[in-house]
């Protein structure tokens, strides 16, 4: 089902934590290489210092896909999208995680810990790391998401 070489960045703010570690459990039980950005407990932090490090690593392509989880979804998404080559998408269905990443080529997906149960997490993140790009008629439309003009 996965590419067992794929490399994912995975962080967190406190309300997203629980979250990460269930998923960093799964994915090292497919012997997938994980780093996590942190945060190392539930206890209060600032998402931007997690995020920022991880969405720069996947700017760069160190790591061809994030996952990054808050009680929302939208703090760390707004963090992530700053970097031009980043696309991240905040997911809470199904469907939703499925066109992230058919049309729009999101290489970071965004969780909302306190609107998805952990099952669900697990299940969108399985969704969003075996589902292609489409391509075709949406690549033009998704290289012009990170030009500012």
């Amino acid at each position: 089902m996965f590419d067992h070489l794929m490399k994912i960045a995975i962080g967190s703010d406190h309300a997203g934590y629980k979250y990460k570690e269930v998923l960093k459990e799964y994915f090292e039980a497919q012997h997938i290489t994980i780093r996590d950005f942190g945060t190392s407990s539930e206890e209060s932090v600032d998402y931007p210092n997690i995020i920022h490090p991880l969405a720069r690593a996947v700017d760069s392509n160190e790591f061809p896909r994030g996952i990054i989880i808050c009680g929302s979804g939208n703090g760390v998404a707004m963090v992530a999208n700053k970097y031009a080559n980043v696309r991240a998408a905040v997911c809470w269905n199904e469907d939703i995680t499925r066109l992230s990443r058919l049309h729009n080529d999101a290489n970071i997906i965004a969780l909302p810990a306190r609107f998805i149960s952990v099952e669900q997490a697990l299940e969108f993140v399985k969704i969003f790391i075996s589902t292609q790009f489409e391509g075709g008629r949406h690549l033009k439309r998704v290289e012009k998401i990170s030009k500012l003009s």
